[in-house]
């Protein structure tokens, strides 16, 4: 007889004050937690900035990168994920870190930045490849007011794949691939502009 059992992975925190805790999450189509190795990288790129930082993690999956954040001082990480079952693995999650200053909304990513913004300093974007969501996701952030006037923004995509375009005022800051992953942190500021 078959098992109804859904699988499951299992994720571990880098460093900060979770290093090493490991984490378990639904195993669902598309949803793929940014690699150690790429993790350790990206938090070292964001070491100078992160603490006391507002930030959000769109596309949260797994909750790999708004957990690391918050581990690593972060003040305040919003994570926007529409499956259900990923949301739920992310509540209980953050229940299990006793986490006060996190909030997961289950919202489809796009739908959620249509509403009214308030600024984050380091936002995350790491949607399902298939589905074409980068561009259009960093178009919102920049017309909705969902970003600081010094914000930083990682982008994760497939290695094949072009640089996307970005809005005005955002510049490529470092970018390495991993495997069949390109990432990149990226940076707004609107002072170079004035």
């Amino acid at each position: 007889m078959k098992s109804h059992r859904q699988s499951t992975q299992a994720l571990r925190v880098i460093g900060g004050q979770w290093r090493s805790r490991r984490l378990e999450f639904p195993g669902l189509p598309g949803l793929r937690p940014t690699p150690d190795r790429v993790r350790e990288t990206l938090f070292n790129w964001l070491a100078p900035v992160l603490p006391g930082a507002r930030c959000l993690d769109l596309f949260a999956g797994s909750g790999a990168l708004g957990i690391e954040a918050l581990s690593r001082g972060a003040a305040e990480v919003v994570f926007v994920e529409r499956q259900p079952r990923a949301v739920h693995a992310l509540r209980d999650n953050l229940d299990r870190l006793s986490v006060s200053n996190a909030r997961v909304d289950q919202f489809d990513a796009l739908a959620w930045l249509r509403s009214p913004g308030t600024p984050f300093d380091i936002v995350w974007l790491d949607p399902p490849f298939s589905e074409n969501l980068l561009e259009p996701a960093c178009a919102l952030l920049e017309q909705g007011g969902w970003l600081a006037t010094m914000a930083w923004i990682y982008l994760e995509i497939q290695a094949d794949q072009p640089r996307p375009p970005l809005p005005a005022h955002w510049t490529f800051h470092r970018e390495k691939t991993a495997g069949r992953v390109a990432y990149r942190l990226v940076r707004r500021d609107l002072l170079l502009s004035l």
